[in-house]
């Protein structure tokens, strides 16, 4: 069997949708998962298409068709599976009829707004690649007043904290006394990426909303609330 076809059993258990692939890691040190009936107890096993992985004994269900959904994110929710200082989660508060999901990138606690969340793992990756150069399109309100001077320096690109960044569109939508509101766009998406320019340009951000993943819009959907994008749509977009 080609190697092409093969991948680590930890990988094909996440795929499956069955657990996490640092879940699925454990459960093989813990004895508890079999390829073709003899149990194994390393997670970069090779299984391929005519293996028969078995977790507690039952076999790997039919992996699902892709699916997307677009999720609007609150305030105060930790884009992952589980905090360690036991803050709330985007996961705790999703619908119970959802199947288990992972997120497309992330929003950090005090962010909100548009967070794509599927099922196939592929399909986070392929959304998430530099590669692809799907810009994210943020509205931002500022403290401070930024000129065109600032905007420049954005479009220009910089280094913060010996980390550079590439240039990033911004636009000023209007200003309210201390505060503006902006329009951001950035293609790179590096950890904390806005916040960081801003304040190394002298504002602190105090809302920051995504509206925009590419092609992909958070639209009119309500706080909280979860819409799948219609297979149709996901396919003639991919």
């Amino acid at each position: 069997m080609s190697d092409d076809t093969r991948e680590r059993v930890a990988k094909a258990i996440a795929r499956a949708g069955v657990c996490s692939r640092r879940e699925a890691e454990a459960r093989i040190a813990a004895g508890r998962v079999a390829v073709n009936g003899r149990k194994i107890d390393t997670p970069a096993t090779l299984v391929g298409p005519g293996d028969i992985v078995t977790v507690d004994g039952k076999p790997l269900p039919d992996k699902s068709p892709p699916r997307l959904w677009r999720y609007h994110k609150p305030v105060g929710l930790m884009t992952t599976h589980k905090d360690p200082e036991g803050r709330a989660t985007v996961f705790e508060r999703l619908p119970p009829e959802l199947p288990r999901v992972i997120s497309v990138g992330r929003l950090d606690l005090n962010s909100e707004g548009l967070l794509l969340l599927t099922n196939d793992g592929e399909l986070a990756r392929r959304l998430e690649l530099p590669a692809n150069a799907w810009s994210r399109r943020y509205r931002v309100r500022v403290h401070g007043a930024p000129t065109e001077d600032h905007l420049a320096r954005l479009a220009a690109g910089m280094t913060v904290e010996g980390v550079r960044y590439g240039g990033v569109k911004a636009t000023v939508e209007r200003q309210q006394g201390a505060n503006a509101w902006m329009e951001v766009t950035l293609t790179e998406g590096k950890n904390r990426e806005i916040r960081r320019l801003m304040e190394a340009l002298g504002f602190s951000v105090n809302r920051l909303i995504r509206v925009n993943y590419g092609p992909f819009a958070l639209g009119a959907l309500p706080v909280g609330a979860v819409e799948e994008i219609p297979p149709k749509v996901l396919r003639q977009t991919l």
